[in-house]
């Protein structure tokens, strides 16, 4: 089997045009936004935007995957300036208040995705990547004495799903009622 052609630079850059459109489209008007309406924010014809995406829970799981990338590489950033030494704590916290401000953005998106069924985006190696880092600033965390023992990552994701992220103004307010609950000082954590 012949090895798969690389994507020409304008058909990339029509992708990303389309993620990205998509992305603002859905969190400015909802999930019935229509393809058309994607496409002409894109900048693209609609042909351009089907021959990416067959359908709208392929466009949607495919924004859905760029958001999970980013909030591993996020993860990432936050262990990586641990080991530059800022705080594992406060690194932390400030994950959690960037995953909601985010998460407050892409609300629609994620509505939209789950009504229409789409059961995630495939490729599970983001979530692994977020995974082994947040586990990892929580370990720096709690060998430090700032962390509860008992949290671990999935006390996070559910931390996550619980923020408000259809009143984005809240979320200090989230933080300050969360914090204390994760942390062993949690008066101290949001310096």
């Amino acid at each position: 089997m012949p090895a798969a052609r690389p994507q020409r630079a304008d058909a990339l850059r029509n992708r990303r045009r389309i993620l990205d459109a998509a992305s603002e489209q859905i969190t400015a008007n909802g999930p019935d936004v229509g393809m058309d309406e994607i496409a002409t924010a894109a900048g693209v014809a609609v042909g351009t935007l089907y021959r990416h995406f067959p359908t709208k829970a392929d466009l949607l799981s495919a924004v859905i995957a760029v958001d999970i990338a980013q909030i591993a590489d996020d993860a990432e950033a936050s262990l990586a300036r641990t080991e530059g030494g800022a705080r594992p704590v406060d690194e932390v916290v400030g994950f959690l208040h960037r995953v909601a401000d985010a998460t407050a953005h892409s609300h629609a998106v994620k509505a939209a995705a789950a009504g229409l069924g789409v059961p995630g985006h495939g490729d599970q190696t983001d979530e692994a990547r977020a995974a082994a880092a947040v586990g990892a600033l929580l370990a720096a965390a709690q060998r430090d004495g700032d962390v509860r023992p008992h949290i671990g990552v999935e006390d996070i994701y559910l931390l996550m799903t619980t923020a408000p992220s259809e009143h984005p103004e809240q979320i200090p307010r989230w933080l300050d009622l969360i914090v204390p609950g994760i942390t062993t000082d949690g008066a101290r954590d949001r310096k």
